[in-house]
């Protein structure tokens, strides 16, 4: 019959004990019972959990079925050949469960069945006893041996009726029955010499089994005295682990006959045990016991020792008694201590408590030398929890770091409370696995990358690094480009990476004029679970090269040759021409000297090497310079590594004056300006005269037909499209919906000037010539962008030309509220103010609707050719030279006629030389440059700034 008991389950579910019995000799497969299934475990799981047994508490006796946890018998279990004579017989088995981790401890009780009858050393005993001897009498007999225990094992003997003696049966303190033979009756020997009787030995068992021997008494003739004991039991306490030789007790029987009646022999009595017989030894003569094996506490506490003494005189009658040897606990048993499972990993992740491991730790010693202390050594992030008895297990108390530790040696000591304390250690290594915590981190968050221009397409660039301090999946490192976009482009139509190096390479050739730097960037990323990434900056900067040749802009001339005039009065100092060159690259690159190749042998130029301006170094000589030209050849040279140049070729021509320079330059030197029979100048003069008064005629009929049809004042019409049809603005004027003006809608269109001034606002413009050497008259109005136009104010500025003056009219603009409305202490009012005061006329027609909004911004408002003429600047004040020092420009001369009809208005702000004008002018000095020519020569990078407002113009 197999018992299942259910003994104790720890609450934490760590460590469950459960305890099965079953009986000894069972057959091989009988069921012992279904761990799992008693313990409540999943059937479906135990794969998966890798239910298994703990290796060093496998018992060949019984198996598992790892697959269903039932537990049965493998081999046929013998109760005594285990356990001995031990009262219980106990076999132990230890499963565990992975994912969490949880211990089971079995216990199988092995349940004795009578298998086993009692058995007598020897069949024959024989007994002698003298015929003296008197009724109550007692003899020991040898006692049965019965392997079972409990129920099953001696339990009584029995002898044969008889008329003479009986047996009197005793228990010893261990359990164990002994018989005594009792004389009831005496003995005669002349009567019966021997009396055979069959002693029997009973079990307890159910049916219970004997053993039986044959008794034989003899009768002996008498000896009158007996040994005698001074007690009957002796009581002594001996260390264990005595050594040999150890005295145990000096016994002392007496007796009172005479010569070999009276001569004691001392021995074992015939029932003693055989382990006594091995571990003790008594003299004969003396009666001395003393230790003859290993006494061993933890084997057994207590030895019952019977001792016989008996004379040498015939017919001798032994005498008998007992001795308890009572061992004491030495602190000879060091603990002991055994891992019943250990975790191969922890994960770094794992939350406090996790458990680990888990031991047992035993003492085989008693009391305080068995009691022992359990710990772990050093500084880890572990510590013993105590589970069940004896049972410990290995915790974490804290936070793992795989990037820090790796793995920890976990030893534990175990110390028992003995004199002297005895201990004993274990190590375990505890793995750290590794969980993906720990995101990719660049080097550096932001390369600074250098890639000189006109690089090879697909040429390595930098590297970047990222660094995962995880191993494995977790550590391996990716690497992309973020999208993002480049002049319109995606960025990786100009870079690319190698996902698994970090290289960068260059997808194209880099142009610096075209593109100096971009930013992108690149992100690192792991192939961990999940994935983790970082992101860096990459600014690459392009590194400009001297792969532009300085440009040559003016001066230009026919087939290369540029033609400039000489006056043969010329003072030295005097500025022939001034080279204009640039170049497209930076820095050091850009950087231009110039210097003349050829042609000045004779010293009479001399070159400002930095800006480039040819001066005559010494007055002209008929002796020194017969020559009525010079051909020279400037070369213009940047600063770059390895340097680039280009030449330009100047024809410097000897004239009497510089009006006859001029026009001979008009007729492209194929003729002398004495042997001209037209002077060219004032046809030009006369033609442009003709053109200036044919368009001030057209805006006087214009201007005079808005003011009959519609009533309003002149700079009202000019503001909108009433140039093409006064009518229709001014009707559609009255329907637009007001708005006020801002500075983008104004718009720069072409009018007609009027000449006389009077009842009309003039709004003259002026556009430098080139070089001084030709003036353009043009003249401009203002309109707004949208097709319903709004209405425009004008309000007079007078213009400065001196470089301060400039200065004190930018500092008045600056003043401007941003709102277009006039207010006290701003630049509108003070517009406002001198309106009133200088230009009254001009506001005269003005609606009730334009002085309610007031007039716009002074600084943006077309100005006056003042009436005393005054000089503009020349042309060179706004032309910037890339490369060049400012240098101040030779002042040109010029009447106060050519003055005043070059005037050019840009709402108070300078307006910079475009590229537009400076072709105008080149054009107009040389004739030959076309504009889409030169715009070729000069990338649009490098282009000036061209106002909006001056991209729209519509002729008047």
């Amino acid at each position: 019959m197999i018992v299942l008991l259910l003994v104790l389950c720890i609450a934490d579910g760590v460590l469950c004990q459960i305890r099965y019995s079953v009986p000894e000799e069972a057959d091989h497969g009988t069921l012992v019972g279904n761990i799992a299934e008693d313990l409540g475990l999943d059937l479906t799981k135990l794969a998966s959990r890798r239910f298994q047994v703990v290796p060093n508490s496998r018992t060949p006796y019984l198996e598992v079925n790892l697959e269903n946890g039932v537990l049965f018998v493998n081999e046929k279990i013998d109760r005594e050949q285990i356990c001995k004579q031990s009262a219980s017989c106990q076999l132990n088995m230890e499963v565990f469960l992975e994912n969490p981790l949880e211990l089971f401890r079995v216990e199988i009780e092995v349940v004795d069945i009578n298998d086993n009858p009692p058995s007598f050393p020897e069949t024959d005993i024989t007994v002698e006893i003298s015929e003296s001897a008197t009724p109550g009498t007692r003899f020991p007999l040898e006692s049965a041996f019965d392997p079972d225990v409990g129920s099953n094992a001696l339990r009584t003997y029995d002898i044969t009726t008889n008329n003479f003696f009986y047996l009197d049966v005793q228990t010893q303190t261990d359990g164990n029955k002994f018989a005594e033979l009792v004389l009831e009756k005496p003995l005669d020997r002349e009567q019966q010499t021997a009396h055979r009787y069959v002693l029997t030995a009973v079990d307890g068992g159910q049916p219970p089994r004997t053993g039986t021997a044959l008794l034989v008494v003899k009768v002996l003739d008498s000896n009158d005295n007996v040994p005698v004991f001074e007690q009957p039991v002796y009581t002594v306490s001996l260390s264990e682990n005595a050594p040999l030789g150890t005295l145990v007790i000096q016994l002392n029987a007496t007796d009172l006959d005479e010569g070999l009646n009276g001569e004691i022999v001392y021995s074992f009595s015939n029932h003693i045990s055989s382990r006594v017989k091995d571990l003790f030894s008594i003299d004969s003569r003396t009666g001395r016991i003393e230790v003859r094996g290993e006494v061993d506490f933890e084997e057994s506490s207590l030895y019952q020792i019977f001792v016989q003494a008996k004379d040498l005189g015939p017919n001798a009658v032994p005498a008998h008694c007992k001795v308890l040897v009572k061992l004491s606990d030495v602190n000879d048993n060091a603990p002991e201590i055994t891992f019943s499972t250990v975790t191969e990993s922890v994960s770094e992740n794992a939350a406090p408590g996790t458990v680990i491991a888990l031991l047992s730790v035993t003492d085989r010693d008693a009391e305080e030398n068995g009691q022992v202390h359990v710990e772990i050594l050093g500084d880890v992030p572990f510590k013993l929890k105590s589970s069940f008895k004896n049972y410990f297990t290995i915790v974490t108390d804290g936070p793992l770091n795989r990037e820090q530790a790796d793995s920890y040696p976990v030893t534990v000591v175990a110390r028992d409370k003995g004199t002297p304390s005895l201990a004993t250690s274990k190590s375990i290594r505890v793995q750290v696995s590794d969980e993906n915590d720990n995101a990719p981190t660049f080097t550096q968050p932001v390369y600074d990358v250098y890639v000189t221009e006109n690089n090879v397409p697909g040429a390595y660039i930098h590297a970047v690094t990222a660094l995962d301090p995880d191993i494995g999946q977790n550590a391996v490192i990716s690497y992309s480009i973020l999208e993002c976009d480049i002049q319109g482009m995606s960025v990786k139509t100009y870079v690319s990476i190698n996902e698994e190096t970090g290289y960068l390479y260059a997808l194209r050739s880099f142009d610096y004029e075209q593109l100096k730097e971009f930013t992108f960037m690149v992100k690192a990323k792991d192939a961990g679970t999940p994935e983790l990434s970082s992101n860096a900056t990459v600014k690459v900067i392009i590194v400009d090269q001297n792969d532009n040749a300085p440009l040559v802009l003016a001066p230009l001339g026919k087939n290369g040759t540029a033609k400039e005039p000489l006056p043969r009065s010329a003072e030295p100092g005097y500025l022939v021409t001034r080279v204009v060159a640039m170049d497209a690259d930076d820095g050091e690159n850009a950087r231009l000297s110039y210097s003349i190749q050829r042609g000045n042998e004779n010293g009479m130029f001399r070159m400002d090497w930095r800006t480039g301006e040819l001066r005559t170094a010494r007055r002209v000589s008929v002796k020194r310079d017969p020559h009525q030209q010079y051909d020279l050849l400037i070369e213009v040279r940047d600063h770059g590594q390895p340097p680039l140049s280009s030449s330009a070729s100047v024809l410097v021509v000897l004239v009497d004056s510089v009006a006859e320079g001029r026009g001979g330059g008009e007729k492209g030197g194929t003729s002398k300006a004495k042997d001209s029979t037209l002077d060219l100048t004032l046809i030009l003069i006369i033609a442009l005269g003709s053109v200036s008064f044919i368009f001030l005629l057209v805006m006087i009929v214009l201007a005079v037909r808005c003011q009959k049809d519609k009533k309003l004042n002149i700079y009202t019409c000019l503001t909108s499209d009433c140039c093409f049809g006064c009518s229709s603005c001014c009707s559609r004027q009255g329907r637009a919906r007001k708005k006020k003006l801002s500075k983008s809608d104004i718009m720069l269109v072409q009018s007609a000037v009027n000449v006389s001034g009077a009842g009309t606002a003039q709004v003259p413009v002026e556009e430098s010539g080139s070089f001084g050497s030709h003036h353009q008259n043009q003249n401009y109005c203002y309109q707004t962008k949208h097709q319903r136009a709004e209405l425009s104010y004008l309000v007079d500025r007078p213009r400065r030309v001196n470089s301060s003056a400039f200065q004190e009219a930018d500092l008045v603009s600056s003043k401007d509220s941003g709102h277009g409305d006039s207010e006290q202490g701003d630049s509108d009012h003070d517009a406002t103010n001198r309106g009133h005061s200088s230009g009254a006329d001009l506001f005269s027609n003005c609606t009730d609707e334009c002085k309610a909004l007031g007039h716009s911004d002074r600084c943006w408002m077309p100005s006056f050719v003042p009436s005393d003429g005054r000089q503009g600047p020349d042309y060179r004040s706004n032309l910037h030279v890339p490369g060049m020092d400012s240098v101040p420009d030779t002042e040109v001369f010029e009447s106060p006629e050519q003055t005043a009809d070059r005037s050019f208005s840009t709402f108070g702000k300078e307006a910079p030389l475009s590229y537009q004008h400076l072709h105008q002018h080149l054009s107009h000095h040389h004739g030959s440059l076309e504009r889409k020519e030169l715009e070729a020569f000069l990338p649009s990078s490098r282009a000036p700034y061209n106002p909006a407002y001056l991209t729209r113009k519509r002729l008047c």
